[in-house]
């Protein structure tokens, strides 16, 4: 809360009868049951005939007892998802400050365009002559982001960012087995503040993985990459802008150690926003990186998807690019489905791809324009600057206070001493009503806060969230530790025991004994 002088009050403390209630809701804020309390496995708001005779197909597999769903009304069941997504956090409800994962504003024309017919009606199975305004478009996209980063091909049809990973690192091991080095070419270098998936995907393919210690300044050293280089190196996995928030600087000269040694260079693209414009991977000497499309172009983001990983390629690892792709003859687009050659990865997945999130990317391509998405990056990269200048004074940055990216990451050594830990702070974020930053991540910093506001937030909206967090930061400061531990108290759900969730879940519902009312009994 701020006073009339603009600075920041205690805040307002619960009376007795404020916390609780006898309906368990909180003023317009209403408690949802679970659908098992709340509805009967002996009824259903929609009236079903009997179904005809028939003979099931089944087998062994047919169910032999009652499904036991509950039934609801049809105002029921709206209630019940209608309030299910209050419990939601979301961009469109307020600032989304996650680090590493661009939760940005997906403009509302993009969702119009994705509803168009021809667009949001296609089947990936109609002849391709009744879909070649979908080609065109996947074409022009595809064109537009070998532009973004001056790559020779591009592969549209991995899922998401993890998928991207492992269509690059698949047409990097094509590629060294091409050469007849496969069975020499066994390691990846993985510098240690890398994603959790870079080390996962290169043991997936196959690969053995080298970790390269990361500097006292947060990045990459040429001369750590050069120690671990040999003849049995096929490449390295780096993100840049790196996971601390930091541009790789030497990264030309660790493209040169990679290429010298016969290795190739894999970019891990999930922080792609914030140099859309301003720098193109393929000038750094990068081989192979992926985009995530749900974060740079701004698709829906989050919820378990749909992500989109288009893997842009250079011109050595092109001839293992996988299918499909599109291929034009005159005015005519065809979608190649079968391995060309003999490099070729042949098919990763189904289709063709995400095509919703291809309509949305290319709308707000098109609608930014090159100056546009330039300027979409440096805004990105003003805003983490802007907290991170507003907040160094109470919060310790573990690279000292030097310009960052698109993201600012705050270490916990301020904390030290106070009582509070990086989890407690990050609850009590949830008081205030925002969504915690990434906690604990990367690892190579302690107690690790990354902040990344992205280029949608406005000045104001960004005074509030700072001057919010520097009121949580004195409070733990001053000692003030009943405000952090148990947090958040404000929530409809309060903290969890997320550690025994996590390694003793209970996945099944079971029907609570009943509550005897001790008044009416007497």
């Amino acid at each position: 809360m701020l006073n009339n002088q603009g600075r920041p009050t205690a805040p307002k403390k619960l009376g007795a009868h404020e916390g609780k209630t006898f309906s368990g809701h909180r003023g317009l804020l209403m408690e949802e049951a679970l659908i098992f309390e709340t509805g009967r496995i002996d009824a259903t708001g929609v009236d079903l005939d009997e179904p005809a005779a028939f003979t099931p197909r089944l087998g062994t597999l047919a169910r032999e007892e009652e499904i036991g769903l509950p039934g609801l009304s049809e105002p029921e069941t709206m209630r019940h998802y209608v309030r299910l997504s209050q419990k939601n956090y979301a961009i469109d409800s307020g600032l989304y400050p996650l680090g590493s994962c661009t939760m940005k504003h997906n403009p509302r024309l993009n969702e119009s365009m994705a509803r168009l017919p021809g667009f949001a009606d296609i089947h990936p199975l109609q002849p391709q002559s009744t879909v070649q305004g979908a080609l065109a478009l996947i074409e022009e996209l595809a064109g537009w982001l070998m532009a973004l980063t001056n790559m020779e091909a591009v592969a549209m049809s991995p899922k998401a960012g993890a998928h991207g990973e492992y269509c690059g690192m698949a047409a990097i091991k094509a590629a060294i087995e091409a050469k007849g080095e496969g069975a020499t070419r066994r390691v990846v270098l993985v510098p240690e503040s890398a994603h959790g998936t870079n080390p996962a995907t290169a043991a997936a393919i196959g690969f053995e993985v080298r970790s390269v210690p990361a500097g006292e300044d947060g990045n990459v050293h040429p001369q750590a990459v050069r120690a671990l280089m040999g003849p049995d190196v096929a490449g390295i996995m780096l993100t840049n802008p790196n996971t601390c928030g930091l541009f790789e600087r030497q990264i030309v000269e660790i493209a040169q150690i990679i290429h010298e040694g016969g290795g190739y260079f894999y970019c891990d693209g999930a922080n792609f926003n914030a140099i859309v414009g301003k720098v193109r991977p393929g000038d750094l000497g990068i081989d192979a990186m992926h985009i995530n499309l749900h974060k740079t172009f701004s698709t829906p983001h989050g919820g378990g998807g749909p992500g989109s990983g288009p893997v842009v390629l250079s011109s050595r690892l092109a001839p293992f690019a996988p299918v499909p792709f599109v291929r034009r003859n005159g005015d005519h687009l065809a979608l190649v489905e079968d391995k060309v050659g003999t490099q070729a990865l042949g098919r990763l997945t189904a289709f063709h791809g995400q095509m919703g999130m291809f309509v949305r990317a290319l709308s707000y391509i098109l609608s930014h324009g090159a100056d546009g998405l330039k300027q979409a990056s440096e805004d990105a990269v003003l805003n983490a600057n802007y907290v991170r200048a507003r907040l160094a004074d109470l919060m310790s940055l573990p690279f000292g206070n030097r310009p960052c990216m698109h993201e600012v990451l705050f270490d916990d050594t301020w904390l030290k001493d106070t009582g509070v830990t990086t989890l407690d702070f990050a609850k009590a974020m949830i008081d205030e009503g925002y969504h915690p930053m990434t906690m604990y991540f990367p690892l190579v910093v302690h107690g690790a806060m990354l902040i990344e506001p992205t280029e949608s937030e406005s000045l104001a909206s960004l005074e509030l969230f700072i001057m919010t967090l520097r009121d949580l930061a004195m409070s733990a400061l001053r000692g003030e530790t009943a405000r952090f531990e148990g947090a958040p108290f404000l929530a409809p759900r309060k903290r969890l025991d997320e550690t025994r969730a996590a390694r003793a879940p209970v996945l099944r519902w079971t029907k609570p004994e009943p509550i005897v009312d001790a008044q009416a009994a007497e």
